[in-house]
């Protein structure tokens, strides 16, 4: 049976990656982005429908929600997987930190506005988390925004703890009516994520270090295997992988208090 797979993301990196490699014929591929011309150049050599949204302003992310779920009956996977680490602190449109709500309010917001869609559809839900969950956030439940104490690579860390605690409580509240969710790590891959950022973050994906990266393709492995692979035979629903296997995330990420918690705070940052 044909499928409709959404990847968002999808104009650069791990997201194209993933976008040529999941492109079957028969298949509706849907890329998103926030570039125009490289979201269009993606889907005009992949033949895929593709929707232009800049996270960052989160009433585009509802138009986007409302365009798929007018065009696509079904949505069988949807790949939540544009995100970045940004240099400073700012604050969006919308008045959240940029890094908590382009990675995680986002996507957040994006998949509870189409759940009903992927609940019919017995969707895969797949988030793009990292590993940086663990080394590097500083989760504080009452301080998503890092209103009182900010740094960037603690704002990352922090968002994407946030995507393996979203993929658990998504995964709690609507695995028994159908829908698969998991987080992965892509490993350190030389792609656009840290463009926005500065200092060592940078210097770190700088080009002399981008010689032992791995490449988008690589990356983007574990996200088509959960795309193109079987939930609850091959593998788990509600965990988070790395290399085609579960992986220890941050001792947070396992306790369901913080994820209901994190679940209706995000809830009531994108009401309205």
């Amino acid at each position: 049976m044909a499928r409709t797979i959404v990847i968002t993301g999808a104009s650069d990196g791990i997201g194209a990656a993933a976008a040529k490699m999941l492109a079957y014929p028969g298949d509706q591929l849907v890329v998103v982005g926030r570039s125009p011309h490289k979201t269009k150049a993606i889907a005009d050599e992949l033949e895929a429908d593709s929707f232009i949204t800049d996270f960052t302003d989160l009433g585009q992310v509802r138009e986007l929600a409302a365009g798929l779920a007018e065009k696509y009956p079904r949505i069988d996977v949807l790949a939540n997987n544009a995100g970045g680490i940004m240099a400073g602190r700012e604050v969006t449109k919308d008045g959240h930190e940029k890094t908590f709500q382009v990675n995680h309010l986002a996507p957040f917001l994006l998949t509870t506005l189409l759940v009903e869609q992927l609940v019919a559809s017995r969707a895969t839900v797949i988030n793009t988390s990292s590993m940086a969950n663990r080394f590097m956030a500083k989760f504080d439940i009452n301080d998503l925004d890092a209103a009182k104490k900010y740094s960037a690579n603690a704002a990352y860390g922090n968002a994407k703890l946030a995507n393996i605690l979203f993929t658990r409580e998504l995964q709690r509240r609507y695995g028994d009516h159908g829908i698969s969710a998991a987080a992965f790590h892509p490993g350190v891959v030389a792609s656009g994520f840290s463009a926005e950022s500065n200092g060592v973050v940078k210097l770190a994906y700088g080009s002399l270090a981008r010689r032992f990266m791995l490449s988008p393709a690589q990356g983007a492995d574990t996200l088509v295997w959960l795309a193109t692979s079987v939930p609850g035979e091959d593998w788990t629903p509600g965990e988070f992988f790395s290399r085609r296997k579960v992986a220890r995330a941050n001792p947070l990420a396992y306790r369901a208090d913080l994820a209901l918690g994190l679940w209706e705070q995000s809830a009531a940052m994108v009401a309205g």
